[in-house]
């Protein structure tokens, strides 16, 4: 049944209004009305919500749950925040458009970050991929075109310009892409191989991108040492082509960085007021998560895995990454070994399963019981595993992240990988805002947490009809205590689900009853349509 009377919960609409008691009322997987004591037929489920308050349905802006959910639909670790949406296809490298000639490489590439599941790869389009995400999930699931599947596609792999004809091919590849249901683009400028294009490039692709009504998702160039200037090329193309840029996980990297927040702010405030729309996203800890092959330099993956395999079985092109990695003073790339040492980065995920001892350990930790050399160990590791590794690393600052929440156009997001030990906050990002930042800390009232979980992530997505609770919005409504929530998952220990959380609706279908995950799998690919329409499910 997916009518059901939601009745006596205290309401945040999402807007960032005061919460106030009222009934809210899911007919036909819609919200029918949010009124005073609505009077019903029985026709309806009744969840009493005394004492507990009643939300939209929270957006994860960036998720990596791209190849999980194909393996495990239920996705039980995302449902159980109040996430009723993921968007995929981040960082500008993801699963679809994919070659026949590339699927080989591309598995290779990301499973390091999206793990390796044993799932057919039998689609080739975004539409393709869509459709499977249609035959259903415990959560819906919206996409971005990465920049990197478009290049790939366009002009293959090298690190190099596109000629006129490639990039045409490009903006051809974006439109075809969008068309079929993105939301937008994604690129990930540190990751190859976006982090070969230049502006101009970008310029030309978002050009296609606003023209679409779409949005530009960026992990930008540098978020450590040019925090400042990489924010400022994401604002030039935002000018240049007319896109909505939104920027990922925003954040400053390396302790010497740190003081430059307030900088790198006033930057993004100065371009919003002269009519650059940006918006960004950000997951409340102190340490990032990525491949493990994100500590080369990006030289190393030029032509893709096998050339960059090949190269890590060179002794001499090996020594130039020791060079380049241990180089002391600012880089001109961000350097994951740099910011923390092998003391700080930890090994999440290696997806062969050929490696348990390592998993949460240090690279200094693991090449210790090893008896190598740190760096020889990571290098070794990468050659061995193919590429095939994820990590964490320790490289940011509370203070940072506290300051960065308060800033009114910032949502929450998880960029939780999902392999092995992943970062805690793949399980408990959003019980963790309201928890310890809200209710522990008082960084952010209640009901502008809730609305930056809501509408402020389903704005900067372009989503119409979600983030809240309003007439003939989506059916996605979450009941949570809070009281009681917060985030179990920790760094030692990350497996654990939220606490707090009491029911979960997704088209108005219980995936989350009394904080236990039902199984149900009403969720489906949410897809972009025509510009200044509603998307559609």
């Amino acid at each position: 049944m997916n009518d059901i009377l939601i009745r006596g919960g205290m309401v945040l609409d999402g807007t960032g209004a005061p919460a106030r008691r009222s009934d809210v009322l899911i007919r036909s997987g819609r919200i029918l009305a949010v009124e005073d004591d609505v009077t019903i037929d029985g026709r309806y489920r009744i969840i009493d919500a005394g004492g507990l308050y009643v939300a939209p349905g929270f957006i994860d802006t960036h998720s990596h749950s791209d190849l999980r959910v194909l393996a495990e639909p239920d996705l039980p670790m995302k449902v159980m925040q109040g996430i009723t949406l993921d968007v995929l296809g981040q960082d500008g490298i993801s699963v679809a458009p994919v070659r026949d000639e590339d699927v080989e490489h591309v598995k290779k590439q990301l499973a390091g970050l999206l793990g390796d599941p044993d799932v057919p790869r039998d689609w080739r389009s975004v539409a393709d991929y869509l459709a499977l995400l249609d035959r259903g999930a415990g959560l819906n699931l919206a996409y971005l075109v990465p920049h990197g599947a478009v290049r790939a596609g366009a002009m293959g792999l090298g690190a190099r310009r596109p000629d006129a004809a490639e990039l045409e091919r490009m903006v051809g590849l974006v439109a075809r892409a969008m068309d079929e249901g993105a939301l937008g683009l994604s690129t990930g400028l540190i990751y190859p191989p976006c982090c070969y294009a230049d502006t101009a490039e970008l310029v030309a692709l978002c050009t296609m991108v606003a023209r679409k009504n779409g949005v530009f998702v960026v992990h930008i160039r540098s978020e450590s040492d040019h925090i400042v200037a990489a924010v400022d090329e994401m604002i030039d193309v935002g000018r240049k082509s007319g896109v909505h840029v939104h920027l990922s996980h925003f954040k400053i990297a390396g302790r010497d960085n740190w003081a430059r927040v307030g900088e790198m702010l006033d930057h993004v405030r100065a371009a919003q007021d002269s009519g650059v729309r940006v918006t960004a996203d950000q997951y409340p800890y102190v340490a990032g998560s990525t491949m493990f092959g994100a500590i080369l330099p990006p030289w190393a993956h030029d032509g893709g895995s096998e050339e960059t395999l090949a190269r890590l079985a060179s002794t001499e092109e090996r020594g130039r990454m020791r060079a380049a990695m241990e180089k002391a003073g600012p880089n001109d790339w961000d350097s994951f070994w740099q910011w923390t040492g092998p003391e700080g980065i930890v090994i999440a995920d290696v997806p062969s399963g050929r490696r348990p001892e390592v998993l949460g350990k240090s690279v200094a930790e693991a090449a210790q019981a090893a008896g190598k050399e740190p760096l020889d160990f990571a290098l070794d590791l990468l050659s061995t595993e193919r590429m095939g590794v994820s990590m964490i690393s320790f490289s940011q600052s509370e203070d940072v992240v506290a300051r960065v929440m308060r800033e009114p156009y910032v949502n929450v997001c998880t960029d939780g990988l999902l392999g092995g030990r992943p970062h805690p906050r793949a399980y408990g990002t959003y019980p963790r805002i309201l928890g310890r930042y809200v209710r522990e800390q008082g960084v952010l009232t209640l009901e502008e947490a809730v609305r930056k979980m809501t509408s402020q992530a389903a704005d900067a997505m372009h989503l119409t009809d979600r983030g809240r609770l309003a007439s003939d919005q989506a059916g996605d409504v979450v009941v949570f205590d809070a009281e009681r929530v917060i985030d179990k998952a920790t760094f030692a220990d990350p497996l654990q689900l939220s606490e707090g959380i009491v029911h979960v609706i997704v088209d108005g279908v219980a995936v989350v009853e009394k904080e236990r995950p039902t199984g149900a799998r009403p969720g489906r690919a949410v897809r972009a349509v025509a510009a200044g329409t509603r998307p559609t499910v």
